[in-house]
Parts: C-alpha cells; sequence; structure tokens
C-alpha cells in the first residue's frame, strides 16, 4: 500500500470511529482529506476497497489483543472473552462495520482470518465447533452492549461468565 494510500485508510477510520459506517462516504471521506472524491480512486476502486482495509484492521488488531491476552492466561476463555469485549467496545463502529455484513474473506490478507480466531481455537482445545459457538456467544453479547440493549441494571460479567460457563463447563 502507497503512503497515500494509508493516508486514506486512516482518515477513512478516524471518520468512522467519530461518526459510524453511514457517514463513511467517498465523499465525506475526500472533505476529511481536503481533496476531490475522484482522487481517492486513484487509490482505490470504490469504498468497498477501503472497507476492507478497515475491516483488515479489526482483525489484525483483535488478533494482537487476542494473542496478548492468551499470553496472559494461555487457555483461559475468560481472559480471551475480556480481550475480545474491550477491543470492541473501544471501537463500537470499526466492530459493527466488520461484523454486521459478510466478510469478505477473498479480499483480505491471506490467514489473518486464521490469525485472528487461532487463540479461541487452541483456548478450545482445538475443537472447531466449540470455538465457533464460544464466538458467536462473545459477538452477540458485544453487539447486543454496543446497540444499547441490555438493560441498565443488567450484571453483564455475570452474564459473561454464565455463557462461558455453560459452553466450555
Amino acid at each position: 500500500m502507497t503512503p497515500r494510500a494509508r493516508e486514506i485508510v486512516a482518515a477513512a477510520r478516524e471518520l468512522l470511529e467519530e461518526s459510524g459506517p453511514a457517514l463513511l462516504t467517498m465523499r465525506t471521506l475526500a472533505d476529511r482529506l481536503g481533496i476531490k472524491a475522484p482522487s481517492l480512486y486513484k487509490h482505490f476502486p470504490d469504498k468497498h476497497a477501503v472497507e476492507v482495509e478497515l475491516v483488515a484492521q479489526l482483525l489484525s488488531e483483535s488478533a494482537e489483543a487476542l494473542e496478548a491476552a492468551e499470553s496472559r492466561a494461555p487457555a483461559s476463555l475468560e481472559t480471551l472473552a475480556e480481550a475480545y469485549r474491550t477491543y470492541a467496545l473501544a471501537h463500537p463502529h470499526l466492530y459493527c462495520l466488520a461484523t454486521e455484513r459478510p466478510l469478505p474473506r477473498t479480499e483480505l490478507p491471506a490467514g489473518l482470518e486464521d490469525r485472528a480466531a487461532l487463540p479461541l481455537l487452541r483456548a478450545c482445545g482445538g475443537d472447531l465447533d466449540l470455538a465457533r459457538a464460544v464466538w458467536a456467544f462473545a459477538h452477540g453479547m458485544v453487539i447486543l452492549e454496543i446497540h444499547g440493549r441490555f438493560p441498565d441494571d443488567a450484571d453483564l460479567a455475570a452474564a459473561w461468565k454464565r455463557g462461558l460457563k455453560a459452553l466450555h463447563p
């Protein structure tokens, strides 16, 4: 990626984190950079290509967060879940952009999706079905929290603990 393309993705990330996916358009991105929208197309064929770069950032950064959690507490689903939740809640718009539509697998860097999943897969003893179930639980909890779907008095720490224990006694 060229330095200018990296600058465009960085500006897209700032705009996304500030305003959410709905306001991330090529026009608002160009305005943020102080250029005309057609100039963006010299670096990215369309908005989707910019979004793919943002999804790749989420996968890379969340992989780093999970790898760090795994190094602190190997095979601990609770530690991985907390790292996952912490990352997602710190970047709710990026998380939603990356998870509320189909994953552009064929356009992502090779091996990135696998890298992001490996700490969880290892914590589940290599059981792919269990890892998927734990991820689905974690994603559901996070997305409900991001969208404000839990009542104010909900004990989310207890719900996380109970859910993880139910999946992996």
